[in-house]
């Protein structure tokens, strides 16, 4: 098993250009330290159809009401105005950046638990014998006695079969030569809705990690790997 950086084509060119915008990197950065309520406040912003914070501070009270600690309602603040910045690129760009902030933030957080220059970004897995995958897998872990490889998706309805397969593919492949691989889904979304759309695909996924949006901070702790199966 060996990691071989992902072709330069043209979608890869546009796209490296929005992962290396600050927005990206700046709404990252507030959601590696964001609490729960925050993350979920941050994905309806960015879903959302309007740019005014005061609807939103009126949805989110545990986070904006006055008898909230200052600093915590600043943190918040910051992670509103940049999910607004995001919800405001329109619908196609949006899109984009939401992956993006998905791949830089599942970056960040595996950087708390390994050494940040075994974290990889859009890496092909090679194995010998089998025809390399076309699409790079979005974030991995190479380490000497074992690999880790994730897609990030920002919501439930990423999740498909091609998905599903290529990792647990990567999995088995792993295995036939030796290697320790493990492979996830880290998904934006409430961990029902995920639950639901794996319950819908017909692929056996029973190697493949799920890490929602409730157990992000996983991803950061020690025993981030055996957090759980996807079904």
């Amino acid at each position: 098993m060996r990691f071989q950086d992902a072709a330069t084509d043209a979608r890869a060119v546009v796209y490296a250009a929005i992962q290396a915008d600050p927005l990206v990197g700046e709404a990252a950065a507030l959601l590696a330290g964001a609490a729960p309520g925050e993350r979920v406040l941050a994905r309806a912003a960015m879903n959302g159809e309007t740019t005014d914070p005061d609807p939103w501070r009126t949805m989110f009270p545990r986070l904006f009401g006055s008898s909230v600690d200052p600093a915590l309602r600043d943190h918040a603040e910051k992670v509103l105005a940049v999910s607004l910045a995001v919800a405001g690129k329109g619908e196609q760009a949006r899109s984009q950046y939401r992956g993006a902030i998905v791949e830089a933030l599942t970056e960040r957080l595996l950087g708390r638990r390994v050494p940040a220059p075994t974290v990889h970004r859009e890496r092909r897995i090679l194995f010998d014998g089998v025809r390399a995958e076309i699409h790079p897998y979005d974030v991995t872990v190479e380490l000497p006695d074992r690999a880790e490889a994730y897609d990030c998706k920002w919501g439930a309805r990423g999740i498909n079969p091609d998905v599903l397969l290529q990792l647990d593919g990567a999995r088995e492949h792993a295995e036939g030569e030796g290697a320790r691989l493990l492979v996830a889904l880290v998904v934006f979304d409430a961990r029902r809705s995920c639950r639901v759309r794996l319950a819908e695909q017909t692929s056996a996924v029973a190697g493949v990690r799920l890490v929602a949006l409730e157990s992000l901070d996983a991803l950061g702790r020690a025993r981030a790997a055996t957090t759980g199966g996807s079904r």
